[in-house]
């Protein structure tokens, strides 16, 4: 007889990627009578409450940037010196406490209750501090992640650190890669050489954690989605608004703005709307012609679902590492600005029909697999 488990499982708040995949993972979990703990901060921390029973606030960690995506010189002076940032929310400048200290205050947060929780497991989706965590207490950690060395885009200078934290990567019981096997492995420029790595043999490609059902829709409109932190989403709506409104297609715009009062704007042809609810978004991707993003690894596998072709405008190394792959299998484009955006547009309306003959053959492959239940087998065997 299968043991009910206690399970602890946190995930990196930046973008809503990771949100997205622990959340499936936690509802079939939760479905099998497991006991869930979960973990995470900024939007993501509210997301989770909404949802789940046990969820505990943990400070967010990250880099500086800003609409350019991450500036290595002030990173590096910010790990350990606090600097001033613009918000483009507020439209005001703040400062940002260094990363060393967050890492702290992220770590006692999150070993805060280890003693009342006692988990079977840690399960952690791009969160290296619950890896910390379980490597310190000797609690068997399952590490999900599309991410381990990205070979487009990430700075030198930073490289000593992406080797520091990997030692906690390979203490892990399992690194699941919710991604396909190899070729057709979207995240693969960001995974790296794991035989130099060093986790070969604990590395699973389980598939994507999203339903992928082929579903066909009209052609009705383009469709763009914005997400991931502030100053990254600032640069996206200055690139995809401008050249969306001066067409005379159709457009709709989604901003990826959680907030409790959903508000749409009208500029020319195109809608924005601050959030879309699940149910929203599906249709409207349904029914697109073209999706336009920044590369994000969970888009990645909505637009194989829905088999359109797409435009990414990356603005983080592993969104590069993810347009590029696509770009390979001749599903998507990539663009830079504005001028390379109304380009990208222009050869897809000429060159759909090719885009989309690729799309269904890498759907029809990625069916093959079902993530999730792989997933929630290796936790069983491992924490059960």
């Amino acid at each position: 007889m299968r043991r009910t488990m206690r399970l602890m499982l946190s995930c990196n708040e930046l973008g809503l990627g990771h949100l997205s995949r622990i959340m499936r993972l936690g509802k079939m979990l939760e479905e099998k009578g497991n006991e869930l703990f979960f973990y995470s901060g900024g939007k993501a921390y509210k997301l989770l409450r909404k949802e789940f029973r046990n969820v505990y606030h943990c400070t967010p960690v990250a880099w500086y940037e800003n609409s350019y995506g991450i500036i290595t010189s002030a990173s590096i002076l910010n790990i350990l010196f606090p600097i001033p940032r613009f918000n483009p929310e507020n439209r005001g400048f703040e400062i940002k406490t260094p990363s060393a200290i967050e890492t702290i205050r992220r770590y006692y947060d999150l070993r805060g209750k280890i003693r009342k929780i006692r988990p079977n497991l840690i399960i952690s989706d791009g969160d290296l501090h619950a890896l910390r965590l379980a490597q310190r207490w000797r609690i068997p950690a399952i590490y999900v992640t599309n991410l381990i060395r990205p070979r487009y885009g990430f700075a030198r200078a930073l490289t000593p650190g992406e080797r520091f934290v990997e030692r906690y990567i390979k203490k892990c019981s399992k690194v699941i890669i919710p991604d396909n096997p190899m070729p057709y492995t979207i995240c693969e420029y960001n995974i790296g050489d794991l035989d130099d790595i060093g986790i070969r043999d604990r590395v699973e490609f389980v598939g994507t954690f999203f339903d992928i059902t082929p579903v066909k829709g009209s052609e009705e409109h383009i469709f763009a989605s914005i997400s991931g932190p502030l100053g990254t989403k600032t640069r996206l709506m200055q690139i995809i608004i401008p050249v969306l409104s001066s067409l005379n297609v159709k457009s709709i715009v989604s901003l990826g703005e959680a907030r409790e009062n959903n508000r749409s704007t009208k500029i020319g042809n195109c809608t924005l709307y601050s959030w879309l609810a699940p149910e929203k978004r599906q249709e409207l991707m349904a029914n697109c012609k073209m999706v336009i993003f920044s590369g994000g690894h969970s888009t990645c596998f909505e637009v194989i679902k829905y088999m359109k072709p797409s435009i990414c405008i990356p603005t983080q190394p592993e969104q590069v590492g993810n347009a590029k792959k696509l770009r390979d299998l001749n599903c998507a484009l990539i663009a830079k600005d504005k001028e390379e955006l109304k380009h990208a547009i222009q050869e897809i309306e000429k060159e759909g029909e090719f885009f989309k003959d690729n799309l269904r053959r890498l759907n029809k492959y990625s069916n093959r697999f079902n993530g999730l239940e792989k997933t929630i087998k290796i936790i069983e065997e491992i924490g059960g």
